[in-house]
């Protein structure tokens, strides 16, 4: 991709450039603008993999068990890393054991994913609050998560177009997913119709700590693209929202103790309920992985069904 043209400094966009923040939101501002991003999470990826509700009848619960169950099994399927090794290490186990690990697994999973949701709406709607950008949207393709116009502060010089996708953390990626990320968020800036002047795509990582930088082919140690730079906690939540990382960690802690009576537990902690595990246990009964006993009883068979997707 051809090269951007705006101030940089050491290879980076110069954000000394930029216009700066006026405006410092007030804490309970930035709390209700959280309140409304846990909600808004929610509709997305709940953090919870059974959800009944209160007034729910027997009837009602059993059958979402059974679903719950049913989705454990393809989760156990999907997420095997590796076929071999797994069918291995699983052979003699019964399965409920082996559904509490993937319960417990899939709590986690299901985590991340919420945490995700709830960092981009909030820095995208802190972001529009704050007023230091011309406009904050939707990029409305699956490569990024917003777009943030911003003015220079020689006023020559126009906007500058930045096309972010929020990460939790950098390994959120594997190193060979990382050229077709970047890749993909450029074509996306570069096909924007509605943009002028100048882009940068940017990776803002949630949780990661650290200042910028950019990523390399590890074989040629050149930039995948130069207009591409992964923003680490420390200088993308200040650059969006006018305060630092652990200010906004401390504004999520403090709102999930307020609107929360105990502590959510740990994945851990969590077996799942006897009849999502039954009928997990059916689903595998089905599929011919184990004995009448409940045991996983033939490796081979375990390969084959995590290689047959």
């Amino acid at each position: 991709m051809n090269s951007q043209n705006y101030p940089r400094t050491d290879g980076f966009l110069d954000d000394n450039a930029l216009v700066s923040h006026t405006l410092k939101l007030p804490a309970d501002q930035v709390k209700a603008l959280i309140k409304t991003a846990i909600v808004k999470a929610s509709t997305k990826s709940s953090r919870e993999i059974l959800s009944i509700p209160p007034d729910a009848d027997e009837e009602t619960i059993a059958s979402l068990h059974k679903k719950a169950g049913a989705k454990l099994f393809v989760y156990f399927r999907k997420y095997c890393g590796d076929p071999a090794a797994t069918a291995h290490q699983l052979a003699g186990k019964h399965f409920r054991e082996v559904g509490k690990d993937a319960f417990r697994n899939r709590t986690l999973q299901k985590e991340r994913m919420n945490s995700g949701w709830r960092y981009q709406f909030l820095v995208i709607d802190a972001a529009r609050e704050t007023h230091r950008f011309v406009n904050v949207g939707d990029i409305g393709t699956s490569a990024g998560d917003f777009n943030a116009i911003i003015k220079f502060n020689d006023e020559n010089l126009g906007t500058m177009n930045l096309y972010v996708s929020v990460k939790n953390r950098t390994n959120a990626m594997g190193g060979a997913d990382w050229p077709k990320a970047i890749e993909a968020l450029e074509l996306a800036a570069i096909q924007d119709k509605n943009k002028t002047g100048p882009y940068c795509c940017v990776f803002g990582m949630a949780m990661d700590q650290g200042e910028r930088r950019i990523k390399n082919d590890q074989k040629t140690g050149r930039p995948h693209s130069v207009n591409t730079e992964v923003w680490l906690s420390d200088f993308f939540w200040p650059f969006f929202t006018n305060y630092g990382y652990e200010e906004i960690m401390r504004f999520f802690l403090a709102v999930l103790i307020e609107t929360s009576s105990t502590p959510d537990e740990l994945p851990s902690e969590l077996d799942g309920p006897d009849a999502v595990l039954n009928a997990f246990g059916e689903a595998c009964q089905k599929a011919g992985l184990v004995d009448p006993l409940g045991n996983f009883n033939d490796a081979y068979a375990l390969m084959t069904f995590f290689c047959t997707k």
